[in-house]
């Protein structure tokens, strides 16, 4: 008898909840860093406060010391916004600094788990062989280390016929329910609300049976060392409802890749230690490699739906930081435990792809001005939403500084000052104060690079993060070179991120496009496309800036450069083999290159075994369905009943026509579209119908 995919319902209520509603009864939970919390805080307030203040009135001396007016105070408003931005960041990473290199360590409490963790793996149109070798290797890892404590859920998406029954395909033999460690599979027919509504589906059909859940993403992989530890700081702490742990960045294999993985690795650790420390129990979730109180999340965690339409309407999309805040308004904990190692991701191989994937991050920050003065959410909640919010729209106010600031430099050019505007015994002469204005600029580069600083000095006094970088001078280099590459792609972000705020605000829905798995290579003909405009503006803005002065044009060029250089800098982010330069270079290195983790070896040994499954990608879905009666009839087994009628569903009328009146699967494949084959896969009235065209026909059991 062929077996479902899935075990046994256990169903849990997860009730939908209002933007509005008064905060829940807080749940007892240890807060034994109380006082660091708030001290914590306090010093990214009285920060970010001061230096604030400091650029404010040093500014308005810049400007001019008689009076401002017109556009200097458009200039001075957007300065100070801007400043504010960089401050807070630079008070984190401060912040930061002093956690790493201070000698006391915070020990996290942990007590022996009872019952079984469910480890949540969403996929939606992704590479299943590589998501098979991820999860072969961390269920091989937790049979050895804690047999029967955790269980594997492939919660499917995806939604193109040829995807689907690749994963079928791919899974299918690793399907397993015999205690140690189970996989099960699961493809929804309806996508609504996307990842969140397949996790919400999870928890109200199996939810009740599993304490906890981890969430994964399809490029996630953890060791069962952190998967254990979260397992057991939950258990010791019973008022927690979610531990998001730090994300690694490993297999960049492209420049833009080594890019980012090398800010991870020597950067991020500062930026993580200062937001755990003023987060404290009111932490964010980045919506995987974290673990979540099953209960606490169906109790709080049912998202509203927002009136109106997309963008701004509809279901929440950035559905991981409103669960975050609805835990901690229903009283959970939410807390940032950066001390866990083996938490792994992977990152946009090109510029194209990160453009991509800010579209839809952009419109899911943007829609949660709606919770931002919601009733009962916690004040550092309301901060990470917006935090998240200004992330997209500091592109906005950085575009609009350097618009009018080059505005006033029009001005300044072709306007002749009125010495005599005002009736008065003396001229009033324009003043800018050159000396004020450069040390302003030296202060906002040094806070916009310390944080980089603070990474490269954290891992220089570390001798064996130092080494794990390559050394010293490695290290030194691979930073300063880092600083470069990240400025020259500075204003091609900027101007991307205004675009789609502009896209956003316009009224423009960003879809549901899976995030690019491969190695991002673009043509030039394709960067060219996406970066004329980019480069357009770059040499408008470096000969409007020659013509007016040369001063202005030096200072430009941090700008106009990466504008001008924008199509070949976004042709060699992507591709293995022009990132690989860096790479034999030995700069920009990670230290799990050098010393990768036990399971990133398992996981690759297992990705290279996968060529040995002899699937065969040149077929059609339904051409690899009715090549092999026993997987035909596995598929057959996990549909459900039909629901749906007939008379109301186009693609199934046309798909049952050309299945009766095609006598072949080669007849049958030119006349079928899409929709119609995606209608036979998921209608089992249909699916039965195709037994035709097995090659040995069988009964199903």
């Amino acid at each position: 008898m062929i077996k479902r995919a899935l075990p046994k319902s256990s169903p849990l209520e997860m009730p939908r909840h209002k933007v509005n509603e008064v905060a829940q009864a807080r749940k007892p939970r240890l807060q034994s860093f109380a006082l660091t919390t708030f001290l914590s805080r306090l010093f990214v307030m009285v920060c970010t406060l001061g230096l604030s203040w400091f650029g404010a009135t040093e500014m308005y001396d810049v400007l001019n010391t008689n009076a401002i007016a017109g556009l200097q105070w458009a200039f001075l408003v957007l300065f100070c916004i801007n400043f504010t931005w960089i401050s807070f960041a630079f008070s984190q990473a401060t912040l930061g600094l002093v956690f790493q290199l201070s000698p006391f360590a915070a020990r996290r409490k942990e007590q022996d788990v009872d019952g079984v963790t469910a480890i949540l793996l969403p996929v939606y149109n992704e590479d299943p062989l590589r998501i098979r070798a991820n999860i072969q290797a961390m269920q091989d890892e937790l049979i050895q280390t804690a047999s029967g404590k955790f269980a594997f859920f492939i919660l499917s998406d995806t939604n193109k016929a040829d995807a689907w029954i690749a994963e079928e395909q791919a899974f299918s033999l690793l399907l397993n329910d015999d205690g140690a460690c189970p996989v099960y599979y699961r493809r929804r027919y309806n996508n609504a609300e996307r990842k969140a509504g397949n996790i919400a589906e999870w928890v109200t059909n199996f939810g009740a049976d599993y304490e906890c859940m981890i969430v994964l993403d399809a490029d996630s992989l953890m060791g069962a060392d952190c998967l254990v530890s979260l397992t057991r700081r939950m258990a010791a702490e019973p008022g927690l409802g979610l531990i998001q742990t730090l994300p690694t960045i490993i297999r960049a294999n492209t420049l833009y890749s080594r890019i980012q993985q090398f800010a991870n690795h020597c950067f991020g650790p500062i930026y993580a230690s200062g937001l755990a420390a003023w987060h404290g129990y009111s932490s964010n979730f980045w919506g995987h490699n974290a673990i979540i109180r099953t209960r606490a999340f169906a109790e709080a965690c049912g998202l509203p739906m927002l009136k109106g339409k997309a963008p701004f309407g509809g279901h929440v999309m950035s559905h991981d930081f409103m669960e975050a805040a609805l835990l901690r308004r229903a009283g959970w904990g939410v807390r940032f435990d950066t001390d866990l190692s083996a938490s792994y991701e992977e990152a946009p191989p090109s510029l194209v792809d990160v453009i991509v994937r800010d579209r839809r991050w952009c419109q899911g920050n943007l829609q949660h001005k709606a919770f931002v003065f919601a009733d009962g959410f916690h004040f550092a909640t309301r901060l990470h939403l917006m935090s998240g919010i200004m992330s997209y729209l500091s592109a906005v106010f950085w575009l609009l500084l350097i618009v009018v600031g080059f505005a006033l430099a029009v001005q300044a050019y072709f306007v002749r000052p009125e010495y005599f505007a005002n009736p008065s015994l003396f001229p009033t002469w324009p003043v800018f104060d050159f000396e004020k204005a450069r040390s302003l600029f030296v202060l906002s580069m040094a806070l916009v690079l310390a944080p980089k600083a603070y990474g490269w000095l954290s891992a220089l006094v570390n001798i064996k993060r130092c080494k794990q970088f390559g050394g010293p001078i490695l290290l030194t280099l691979s930073t300063l070179v880092e600083t470069l590459l990240s400025a020259l792609y500075a204003p091609i972000l900027m101007l991307s991120q205004f675009q789609v705020v502009y896209d956003v605000l316009k009224g423009r829905d960003s879809g549901w496009k899976p995030q690019s798995r491969d190695d991002g290579a673009t043509s030039w003909k394709v960067a060219a496309r996406a970066h004329f405009s980019h480069t357009l503006l770059g040499v408008g803005l470096a000969a409007g800036a020659l013509f007016l002065s040369k001063e202005l044009f030096y200072w430009s060029l941090p700008i106009s450069v990466g504008l001008m250089l924008s199509i070949p800098l976004s042709w060699m982010s992507g591709g293995a083999k022009r990132g690989n330069v860096i790479h034999h270079l030995g700069l920009m290195r990670a230290p799990e290159e050098k010393r990768p983790h036990s399971i990133i070896l398992l996981q690759a040994d297992y990705e290279a075994k996968q060529s040995d499954l002899g699937f065969d990608r040149e077929l059609s879905s339904l051409e690899r369905l009715t090549s092999e009666a026993n997987f035909f009839y596995w598929h057959l087994a996990q549909m459900p009943e039909d629901k749906t009628d007939k008379a109301f569903c186009r693609a199934w009328i046309c798909a049952e026509w050309q299945i009766q009146h095609s006598h072949t699967m080669d007849d049958l494949l030119q006349h079928l579209r899409e929709e119609e084959c995606v209608a036979i896969l998921q209608h089992r009235a249909l699916m039965t119908q195709m037994e035709k065209y097995l090659p040995t026909p069988l009964s199903a059991t």
